[in-house]
């Protein structure tokens, strides 16, 4: 029997997500949302690229939760997008009550899954599913870091004009304008960008990686980042299902880590094939780990609002 990975939502995120998987071709694909058609029509687009672009899987759509049953991995995106001045927190409570609902049917109908988390405000959601689902913690987790890694790997390529391959970086926090990336941790084939990049420019693409959800909010003006997301996420189910034990930042429960305990913030973690196997402690500097715990501290006051 192929793995079954159920993705949450039909629109720009969903329906990237079920593209790149099919072309990874590690499992079958369902796609579900509200809105009639919309996944069944996305789907049938896909299957009929899959002579063309090489995949043999299945992706099917549908209107209905219990489709997902017997799924490995659910990714969700489901959720209202951010709209220009609109910040994820601004998302908060219209996007709880989505992910509750999603959570319990997710209890319901596949109960041994992992969960990757998409939905923002990232961090704080993924907090609420995994005490929805009441799931081991190491089987829900977020997406974050990793988008907000390639990001920042991106932002160098582009300033050095080297391949984006060339470049690790390392970016933590949550996913919002507090995340804190670590130039010392970010490398051009093993070669410190603090080697290759003025101290001015560094910081300048810190502050573009921090804001860098926001500034295709803007240039879209309707609706949010797809492609990266969605890339970002299947390489997490890929790490998953392959036991490649990648070394990967995402949104992780921390219990005393870094000076943090009770609640997801983005961190390095080992991720195969039982979720987030390790979580990997960085020597900080002083400046750094206070980013960290702030950056910790503004989403625990969020999470009072939830009536954590």
């Amino acid at each position: 029997m192929n793995k079954k990975i159920a993705v949450i939502g039909a629109g720009n995120v969903g329906a990237s997500c079920a593209m790149y998987l099919a072309e990874a071709n590690i499992a079958d694909v369902i796609m579900v949302d509200i809105v009639e058609g919309v996944p069944q029509g996305k789907a049938l687009d896909l299957t009929q690229a899959g002579p063309v672009r090489g995949y043999n899987c299945t992706v099917k759509g549908s209107n209905k939760m219990s489709d997902i049953k017997g799924a490995d991995i659910v990714i969700m995106t489901a959720g209202l997008p951010r709209k220009p001045g609109m910040s994820r927190e601004d998302l908060l409570n219209m996007n709880a009550d989505i992910v509750g609902q999603v959570g319990r049917d997710i209890k319901k109908y596949a109960p041994k899954s992992y969960i990757i988390m998409v939905s923002n405000p990232l961090d704080l959601m993924t907090f609420h599913m995994q005490n929805v689902t009441k799931f081991p913690k190491n089987r829900v987790f977020g997406q974050a870091g990793v988008l907000d890694s390639t990001r920042f790997r991106t932002f160098v390529a582009m300033e050095l004009g080297v391949a984006p391959t060339d470049v690790q970086a390392m970016v933590l926090g949550g996913h919002g304008d507090t995340m804190v990336p670590l130039p010392r941790y970010t490398t051009v084939n093993g070669i410190p960008i603090k080697e290759l990049i003025p101290n001015d420019r560094i910081k300048a693409i810190s502050q573009r990686t921090a804001g860098g959800g926001g500034e295709i909010v803007k240039l879209l003006k309707s609706g949010s980042a797809f492609y990266a997301p969605a890339a970002a996420s299947v390489e997490m189910c890929r790490s998953v299902f392959s036991d490649e034990k990648k070394v990967m930042p995402c949104s992780a429960f921390l219990t005393g880590q870094y000076g943090i305990k009770d609640i997801y913030i983005g961190v390095p973690v080992v991720l195969g094939a039982k979720g987030v196997e390790k979580i990997v402690e960085l020597k900080l500097n002083k400046s750094e780990k206070s980013a960290l715990q702030k950056s910790a501290k503004t989403y625990k006051s969020h999470l009072k609002i939830l009536g954590y």
